[in-house]
């Protein structure tokens, strides 16, 4: 097994490190992930730049954090779920939604589950969206601009999602209470 390291501030390379200071002011730490994504400046700038366009979107930080979630669970990747576990419910997701996601249902909330079963369908349908599913999230309320800003959610979570499967990141001590694991395939 390959061994990638979870760089710092400190020991990161030099083009990688203001991306880990914008990361530990807007989180409070580094991220495990993106100390691991910051081996390369390419990825850790790709990632922030797409970061920051999906939270400057028109999409709420619950919703946000749905979309994350759902595709954690959906790409079997373990710390991008307890990560976005962790901020879904500081966002206020209702826990009993969080719970779903987590065991690959919809949540209870209209709103959320239409964003939840889109994301899902992009992922499980590589963007070939049926027009059915399409359907179903706009008549949930979003229109087809946020249709297409879930797909730049979904490229985010897919960064950390397959940089987490590849480097398996330790889990911070504060979501360890969150860990999940896929399900056996």
């Amino acid at each position: 097994m390959f061994s990638y390291p979870v760089h710092t501030i400190d020991t990161a390379p030099a083009q990688s490190r203001p991306v880990l200071q914008q990361l530990q002011q807007t989180f409070g730490l580094i991220p495990n992930v993106a100390g691991t994504m910051a081996a390369s400046p390419v990825l850790i700038k790709a990632f922030i730049g797409v970061f920051e366009r999906v939270h400057a979107s028109s999409l709420t930080e619950p919703q946000i954090q749905t979309v994350l979630l759902t595709n954690a669970v959906a790409n079997a990747s373990e710390w991008p779920v307890a990560f976005h576990t962790a901020l879904a419910l500081k966002e206020g997701v209702h826990p009993a939604d969080v719970d779903a996601i987590r065991h690959g249902a919809l949540p209870n909330d209209a709103s959320l589950a239409a964003l939840s079963a889109l994301a899902r369908a992009l992922i499980d349908k590589r963007g070939h969206l049926a027009e059915s599913d399409q359907k179903r999230f706009l008549e949930a309320g979003f229109d087809t601009a946020q249709m297409l800003e879930v797909i730049a959610v979904v490229a985010a979570s897919t960064i950390t999602n397959y940089t987490s499967s590849i480097t398996r990141p330790p889990l911070e001590a504060q979501f360890e209470a969150l860990a999940w694991h896929a399900p056996a395939a």
